[in-house]
This record gives structure tokens, C-alpha cells and sequence, in this order.
């Protein structure tokens, strides 16, 4: 199959360095007068009438027709949408003769849904791209519109405000299917827990896995009523790997059962099966009869971070980037000001960090849209038009947030009362560094990114594009096979861990594990011969 060169190295560093003085030096400083434009939102906070559509209407494509937009995000929807979503419809009225519906996911099944929405060939106009919803391989099996030639016609604005080695980044065979975001930030991963309890009961700080023990049996001890740790699918198993080892994978682990380590790429090996897989379903085992997490931990629907940032948990491994990490800062902040957030991140243990590729959040055209230049077009507006772009991204100033002190974001009541909290909507990729706001404690955030930075290596996982096309059945097999026998030994559900470990490793075989693993190798050679790794 046909490769594609990913940026150098020397480019994305390049890129990281610029990328990070925009949202931590000058363009920070920048969104933080954003308040004083004459075109921000006036009176009760809707911006419905700041719009000139004289001046917006692109000149490009046809805007004659009314047409109805459908945007798919995944996540849940946030309260107040309606509201949102009249607000940007007045705007899109009188800039393009649109309206548009934002459709979103939930994230139970998401992934089921996703696949099915890019296969049903239902009408859809946008919908969010990443590395981890396999945007390298759904763009290879066609299904997203090429963008190359919309771009200068449809949204010429947005054509030039995304850095040119960035559309270099996201290309596949040579073409862009998606519109990446240009906030440049790290999503490496790491243990967020109440400092605050871990103060009040002289724990340790959770850095190591020994460390991580004693944390979670002094709260199992001194708080009997709360949940050590808040997981769901077993998810703190990815967390572990990157705790404790070098994995290439700067998000999670590598699939398929995988060893593949950043310091030596090319030695891929099984972890699954190894001792060393044993003996960490052993201390899983271990975790579970000492109540770290709850029996039916396979049917919670909450994920972890939500669990946390409510104040169920005492500690959350998965899913906790910085972003993520000061989301649960500004939750439980607004609900109980007299709690206190600690966060270990796993580049500290690992040695090196690694910024976001370009196709970690984006938006796409499936081949199913019937607009795709209106489309492109309203992308480009709620990117490069500061009102769509606070609407969509904060909600309506006055109502769900304020400005404070000229330049930081304040939630306004709780995070039960607010009907639309910051990037209410999942609106990563959209993301625009000279309109950003942040909450206070976000200074935090942007001091770990300057630290990262005197660490950073380029992330040379995200811009593999698998193709699961020569193992498609078999990958599906897999992945029942994981669901039956490897989620409960993930969570201590089997009493005997060597004799469940031995009984999944058959079936994993019988699914045709060999056989993915072994082309998922070769691919994963023929790349870092592209890339010259």
C-alpha cells in the first residue's frame, strides 16, 4: 500500500516551538483583549445581530439555496445547545444561508456509531476527526472528500490561517481530508487524584506504582465511602504501560497486543502473553479484592474522568491529559473551592513528552455530504470568526461565561447550573490560539507544556496510517474475544489470572491474532522506512 511521508523532524519541532508562543506568549496576551471588539456579543450575550452580511458572504460558491448543515461531534450534548445552536443560526443565516444541526454521539458505543454513520451513507456535512477515531484509515478507504480544491474556493481564510506544514502532516496519499486544529498542546497522559485527602492523611504522591498503591490504600482506608479510583472498561490497564514503560504511543498503548518502545521502534513484540502482561494481571487481580474499584466496574457507563472530576474518586490513570486534568479543576472548583487537585504526568516518569500531531483533532466532509462547499465554508467561520468561534467554544458571555480580568475565562454558577461549560462541545479541533480564553488555573497547563517542551521528541506513532483492510474479519473476531476474556482479567474478575491469561491467548489466536500482528508489523517497518527511523 502507498505511504506517506510525514513531516520531518525538524519541522515538527519547529512547528511545536511557534505553535506553543501563540497560546502561551503574545497570542495568549492578544485573546486576552478580545473583550473591547466591537463585534463581541452585546447586551443578553447572543450575537445575532453583529453579523455583516454584506462583508461575510464568501465569494467563492453559490450561497443561493438555503441549506441545512448536519455537523456529527461525538460526546454528549451539552444542555443549553438549543440555545447555541439558534445564536450561530442567525449568524449562518446572514453570512451563508445556512442553518445547522449539531448531531452528537454520547460516548456509550461511540465507536459502533461512529463506523456506522461513515458507512450508512446517511447525509452528513462535518464530522470530527482524530488518530484515535482511525482518521488515517477511514481516509484511506475513501471516506472523506478531498479537501485541496475546496479549500482555496470555499474558504480561502481558513486555506491560509492553518500553517502549511500542517496540511502537509495530515495528508494521506497525498491529498487533505481533513481541517486540523492548530493549537498546538500535549496530550500525553497522567494521574490526576485529591491532593487535598493525600495531604490530610500524609500520602504519598502518586508518581510510581508502589507509591500509587500506598495513595490508593490510604484513601481505601481513611475514606471507605469514596471510590479509590475511578475507571470503567478496565482503562487503567493503557495507564499502566505508559507509567511504567517507554511505549511509543505517547496516548496508549500500541493495539493489537503490541510491545513497540520509543527508544528502539523497530523491535515489535507481543506484550500480551509475556510475563510481564502476567504479573501485571496479577497486581490487577490484587487492586480488585482490595475494592480500588467497584465489582460492575465493566458496566459503568460514566467514564473515568467524569466519575472523578464529580468527586466520586480519589484518583483517575486513563484518559487525564493536562486539558483534561484542568477541566476537573474547574468542576470540582466550582462545586467544592475547598478541594484540591494534584496531577503526576507520565512524561516525568518516561523521560520524554511528545506535542499532539496535526491529525489529532479535525473535521472532515464525508463522501455522503450534499454541501460540502457550504460546509467548508461554515468551518472556516467557526474557526477564523471570533463570534462563532466563543459561541461554539464557551457558550454566550453574560450567561455561561464572563471574561475576567481581561483575559481569562470564568464559569459562571457550577458545573451543574451551567448549561454550556467550556468547550461544552468537544470543540478541540476548532480551537483558535488568538481567541483562546482560559481559566485561571490553566496557567498551571501552560507552565507543564513549557516543561514538556525542554523534553519534547516528535511523536512519531500518530501519523501511521493502518490499514486493517488484509485483517479486517479478524480484527473484528479480536475484538469480541477481548471483550469475553481479557476485560475481566483486566479488572481482577477471574480467580485464576495464569489459567484466564492462557485461555485468552487461545482464543486470541484462534481469532487470528498471528496473522494481525503479523502484518500490523510489517506495515508499522514499511513507515518508519518512509519517515527514516
Amino acid at each position: 500500500m502507498v505511504k506517506r511521508r510525514i513531516i520531518s523532524v525538524c519541522m515538527i519541532m519547529t512547528l511545536a516551538a511557534s505553535m506553543l508562543a501563540g497560546c502561551g506568549g503574545s497570542k495568549e496576551k492578544d485573546a486576552g483583549n478580545t473583550t473591547t471588539d466591537s463585534t463581541q456579543t452585546k447586551d443578553n450575550g447572543t450575537a445575532a445581530n453583529t453579523s455583516d452580511s454584506k462583508d461575510n458572504k464568501p465569494a467563492g460558491i453559490d450561497t443561493s439555496k438555503k441549506v441545512e448543515l448536519q455537523f456529527y461531534m461525538l460526546g454528549d450534548a451539552p444542555k443549553d445547545l438549543p440555545v447555541i445552536q439558534e445564536e450561530i443560526n442567525k449568524l449562518a443565516m446572514a453570512d451563508l444561508n445556512a442553518t445547522v444541526k449539531f448531531n452528537f454521539t454520547t460516548w456509550t458505543d461511540w465507536e459502533q456509531k461512529y463506523k456506522l454513520l461513515l458507512s450508512s451513507g446517511q447525509p452528513i456535512d462535518l464530522i470530527f476527526t482524530a488518530d484515535w477515531t482511525q482518521y488515517q484509515s477511514y481516509a484511506k478507504k475513501g471516506a472523506f472528500l478531498p479537501l485541496d480544491d475546496l479549500l482555496p474556493k470555499a474558504a480561502p481564510k481558513l486555506n491560509e490561517f492553518v500553517p502549511k506544514d500542517m496540511w502537509e502532516a495530515v495528508k494521506i496519499d497525498k491529498k487533505i481530508y481533513t481541517v486540523p486544529a492548530t493549537w498546538k498542546e500535549y496530550v500525553t497522559e497522567g494521574i490526576a487524584y485529591r491532593e487535598d485527602l493525600r495531604k490530610k492523611y500524609n500520602l504519598p504522591k502518586p508518581e510510581s506504582i508502589a507509591t500509587l498503591e500506598q495513595y490508593l490504600d490510604g484513601i481505601r482506608k481513611n475514606e471507605p465511602n469514596m471510590l479509590p479510583l475511578a475507571d470503567n472498561q478496565g482503562y487503567h490497564t493503557d495507564a499502566i504501560r505508559q507509567l511504567t514503560t517507554k511505549t511509543v504511543n505517547s496516548s496508549g498503548t500500541v493495539p493489537y497486543g503490541l510491545n513497540i518502545m520509543y527508544d528502539n521502534p523497530r523491535d515489535v513484540t507481543s506484550y500480551w502473553g509475556s510475563p510481564q502482561h502476567l504479573a501485571d494481571l496479577k497486581m490487577y487481580k490484587t487492586w480488585a479484592d482490595k475494592g480500588y474499584w467497584p465489582k460492575n466496574v465493566l458496566n459503568v457507563k460514566d467514564s473515568g474522568h467524569d466519575v472523578f472530576a464529580s468527586g466520586k474518586a480519589a484518583a483517575v490513570l486513563g484518559s487525564e491529559n493536562p486539558n483534561r486534568y484542568n477541566d476537573s479543576v474547574i468542576k470540582i472548583k466550582s462545586t467544592h473551592p475547598d478541594w484540591e487537585l494534584g496531577y503526576f504526568p507520565y512524561p516525568n516518569a518516561k523521560g520524554f513528552a511528545q506535542p499532539v500531531h496535526p491529525i489529532h483533532n479535525g473535521f472532515a466532509i464525508p463522501r455522503s455530504s450534499k454541501n460540502p462547499e457550504r460546509a467548508l465554508a461554515f468551518y472556516e467561520k467557526m474557526v477564523t470568526d471570533k463570534k462563532y468561534n466563543w459561541l461554539t467554544q464557551y457558550g454566550i458571555e453574560g450567561k455561561n461565561f464572563e471574561v475576567e480580568d481581561g483575559k481569562y475565562y470564568k464559569m459562571l454558577g457550577d458545573a451543574q447550573s451551567n448549561g454550556f461549560p467550556r468547550e461544552g462541545m468537544q470543540s478541540w479541533a476548532w480551537r483558535n490560539p488568538e481567541f483562546m480564553l482560559f481559566d485561571k488555573s490553566f496557567d498551571a497547563v501552560l507552565q507543564m507544556f513549557s516543561d514538556f517542551d525542554k523534553i519534547a521528541k516528535p511523536d512519531i506513532f500518530q501519523g501511521f496510517p493502518e490499514d486493517w483492510s488484509p485483517y479486517q474479519a479478524e480484527k473484528a473476531a479480536l475484538l469480541q474475544v477481548e471483550k469475553q476474556y481479557l476485560y475481566p482479567l483486566n479488572v481482577g474478575l477471574v480467580s485464576d489470572v495464569e489459567g484466564g491469561l492462557k485461555l485468552f491467548m487461545e482464543k486470541a489466536k484462534q481469532a487470528g491474532l498471528d496473522k494481525i500482528q503479523e502484518e500490523y508489523k510489517k506495515q508499522w517497518l514499511k513507515y518508519l522506512d518512509d519517515i527514516g527511523q
